[in-house]
């Protein structure tokens, strides 16, 4: 005989679990780790089901990946302050905004991608990976990030340089 499960459960199965490969994914790139990002993706699906009553429609996705992005950050300050901690220094991370968009879309070694994604500062990793692999607007990173329009804006353009920047070098290496 089937159970029937309460209602909250049900609506919370049918709203926020079609989301469960962004969220893994979103924690996996933050943590850096698979074992890790399953543990936060657990504690943050688990809040958002004690939370869940005060979700009133609107963006399931968005919701989510904020409580999965919130999450990581917890989690990482109490595993990886330093991580966290580092100081960004906007001398080292200013490089001219470049189209890498299409470089990257392009037949790229998957190693060297995820080698680069891997080295970006957190702060850069987190909107890129938002942006190009969760299809996110601006405006909805903003919202799940915290932060302003502009920043989103800037972050994701220096995090392109950066990506641009260290395939060129990779290139390079390949051609000598």
């Amino acid at each position: 005989m089937k159970q029937h499960l309460p209602n909250k459960t049900v609506k919370f199965e049918e709203t926020i679990l079609p989301h469960l490969d962004a969220a893994y994914n979103l924690a996996r790139w933050l943590t850096r780790d698979t074992a890790d990002a399953d543990d936060v993706v657990q504690e943050a699906f688990l809040r958002a089901f004690k939370f869940f009553d005060g979700f009133h429609g609107g963006n399931a996705r968005a919701w989510i990946l904020k409580i999965v992005r919130n999450t990581c950050y917890s989690w990482l300050q109490k595993n990886r302050g330093h991580e966290i901690a580092a100081e960004f220094d906007e001398e080292q991370h200013s490089v001219a905004a470049l189209d890498t968009e299409a470089v990257l879309i392009e037949n790229i070694d998957a190693q060297i991608l995820k080698r680069l994604l891997d080295e970006l500062p957190l702060e850069f990793r987190e909107v890129i990976i938002l942006r190009e692999l969760e299809g996110m607007s601006y405006k909805e990173i903003a919202g799940v990030s915290d932060l302003p329009l502009g920043t989103v804006m800037s972050r994701l353009a220096r995090a392109r340089a950066r990506l641009h920047t260290g395939l060129i070098s990779c290139l390079k290496g390949e051609l000598n």
